[in-house]
């Protein structure tokens, strides 16, 4: 094919974190498709983790986006894990300096800053990929072309749900960077649903948005919400019997479970080699450690829960619910057409399909998709269903020139669920029906899909 590239695509790391490190992996799988060049952060350690990790020279570590875009090409697209507010400044200049972008998501933190990056794609010409990476797992790309061959009719109402695990909300939302507006420039929602609104867009098929109402609120992380005589510090100043008891104890989420989020709550330990159990309870107790803080009595400010309610263009609407604290991470969904239903959880990597049969004892036909005899979902191509690392084998493909896939989350194909973030919150916080801009459509590229 005229135009593909035949030799592996090279990249460059921006932002060594733990997803943009995620996604690199992809080369020490199939270095034949991609090969890390180069890498930028501003912390010594992390370039020299990922340079000893993918045999990177020295010359090819930078301090920053700027001084890797001021210097002689490295390679033919660039990986982004910054932080959400980082996102669009550290994009810039790499775009213009002739990369093509893998960027982690949310790409933007408001819609000024998004249309700043569309803007600039679009001026230097240049590939960009949002990391949607659950559109690529097999559950959400099965039921999408389901839809795309017209399994259930035209779409009436779309139902997303996400429950957000005990432990998941008390590390990233109240303990960790995405608990405050002010550290992270994010809201929950468009840290954490994001996935979600974007599937609500992709799954309507180019339909456009034409109003969002949204209501949620931070009601039960609060001091009011702490055990009787609880203390600010798990470890510290908290009884032993308020501690043993609580749900929400340092010690039983990040020392009875020392691995699990370990590349957040140990990250101030990443210089030494194998910490013990008892370094890592002398870490817990440092008073300005935010993980050993009492959930009831931090500095969080986003919501704990939160319903978004989208009319579209057609009529049809849809709800998606985010709801921090479950018992169990999933998440689920239920389409409603003119001719049938699909309904699954993501965790179980099955779902229903449903057909109207208007018959004589018979209401519907039923068709179970278990994708999970179909071999691996999760382990052998990453995290979030299986997604990641088959949205990187998509970004390579793209780059090179071809044939994009149904799932691909290109940078315009992922400006209407952001939108949908944006708007919700606005809505959320002004307790109002808040209106698309009228000039979305006039402001989308068409999109082939």
């Amino acid at each position: 094919m005229d135009g593909v590239m035949k030799e592996p695509i090279r990249a460059v790391i921006v932002g060594a974190g733990h997803r943009a490190l995620v996604y690199a992996s992809y080369a020490l799988k199939h270095p034949e498709e991609l090969q890390i060049t180069g890498v930028a952060d501003p912390v010594e350690l992390r370039r020299r983790q990922t340079a000893e990790k993918f045999n990177i020279p020295a010359a090819n570590c930078f301090e920053s986006a700027e001084a890797l875009a001021a210097a002689p090409k490295l390679g033919d697209a660039v990986i982004n894990g910054t932080m959400d507010h980082q996102h669009v400044e550290t994009s810039l200049p790499v775009l213009e300096a002739g990369y093509d972008l893998l960027l982690e998501k949310p790409f933007a933190t408001h819609q000024d800053e998004m249309w700043k990056l569309v803007e600039a794609a679009r001026r230097f010409d240049r590939k960009v990929m949002i990391c949607h990476v659950l559109r690529y797992a097999p559950f959400y790309a099965a039921i999408r072309r389901k839809l795309a061959e017209g399994a259930v009719g035209n779409i009436i109402n779309i139902q997303t749900t996400e429950h957000v695990s005990f432990h998941h909300v008390a590390i990233s939302f109240v303990r960790g960077k995405h608990g405050s507006k002010a550290r992270c420039h994010a809201s929950m929602l468009l840290s954490k649903c994001c996935h979600d609104l974007d599937l609500i867009a992709w799954m309507r098929g180019g339909v456009d948005p034409v109003s969002v109402a949204s209501f949620g609120s931070r009601s039960f992380f609060r001091p009011e919400g702490a055990p009787e005589g609880a203390g600010k510090h798990c470890l510290i100043d908290c009884p032993a019997d308020v501690e043993s008891a609580c749900l929400y104890s340092a010690r039983k989420h990040y020392l009875d479970n020392p691995d699990r989020w370990a590349f957040y709550v140990w990250a101030g330990l990443e210089g030494k080699d194998n910490p013990t159990l008892e370094e890592k309870e002398a870490h817990l107790r440092q008073k300005d450690n935010p993980y050993g803080r009492c959930v009831f009595h931090h500095d969080n400010d986003v919501v704990d829960r939160q319903s978004v309610v989208v009319e579209f263009a057609d009529g049809s609407t849809a709800t998606h619910n985010m709801i921090g604290g479950s018992a169990k991470s999933s998440r689920s969904l239920h389409i409603i057409g003119t001719r049938g239903e699909i309904l699954g959880c993501l965790e179980d990597s099955k779902f229903t399909v449903r057909t109207i049969k208007a018959a004589p004892g018979k209401d519907f036909d039923e068709e179970l998709v278990d994708l999970s005899v179909t071999g691996d979902m999760h382990g052998a191509f990453g995290g979030h269903g299986g997604g990641d690392l088959r949205l990187v084998g998509d970004f390579v493909r793209v780059v090179r020139g071809e044939m994009a896939s149904l799932s691909s989350t290109t940078l315009e194909d992922s400006i209407k669920g952001h939108l949908l973030c944006y708007l919700a919150d606005q809505a959320m916080e002004e307790r109002r029906v808040v209106p698309v801009p009228g000039d979305l459509a006039a402001r989308l590229k068409p999109s082939a899909k």
